[in-house]
């Protein structure tokens, strides 16, 4: 299976759960330039009022400067790897059964299909299992 395997860093910030909420704070995000390729939000149901937006990449300072004042900082709890293929069924069950067989425990999987391609990114609880799930992936 011919995959591109990477780690990428996860940013996080709280947002208001209100309309709006989270069209401002990607739009600081635009109008620094980035060009995001990964966008997860969702309310709080511990903190009525809020929600969360996990994204990923910022990829220069300008981004990162525009990202910090709107609150976002990197997840330091949340490793993950990008990873990037062909699409075919059950791509995502053999990966996972790959990286269970290694002893990776997932904290959470997030894929999407464009056309031929798929494009998964898999979270971890520890850096140690990132490093080790990379070099599983990169052998699938």
């Amino acid at each position: 299976m011919d995959l591109l395997v990477e780690r990428v860093d996860v940013w996080a910030a709280a947002i208001e759960d209100r309309p709006g909420g989270l069209a401002e704070v990607l739009g600081v995000l635009r109008d620094a330039g980035a060009n995001l390729q990964f966008i997860i939000s969702r309310r709080t149901p511990e903190a009525p009022g809020k929600g969360v937006v996990f994204l990923a990449p910022l990829q220069n300072d300008r981004e990162v400067r525009a990202a910090s004042q709107v609150g976002f900082n990197v997840t330091p709890s949340l490793h993950s790897v990008r990873v990037m293929g062909t699409d075919h069924p059950g791509v995502i069950a053999e990966l996972t059964q790959k990286l269970a067989a290694g002893g990776i425990n997932l904290r959470g999987v997030s894929a999407a299909v464009m056309g031929t391609q798929f494009v998964a990114y898999i979270g971890m609880d520890t850096l140690d299992d990132t490093v080790r799930a990379i070099g599983i992936l990169q052998q699938a």
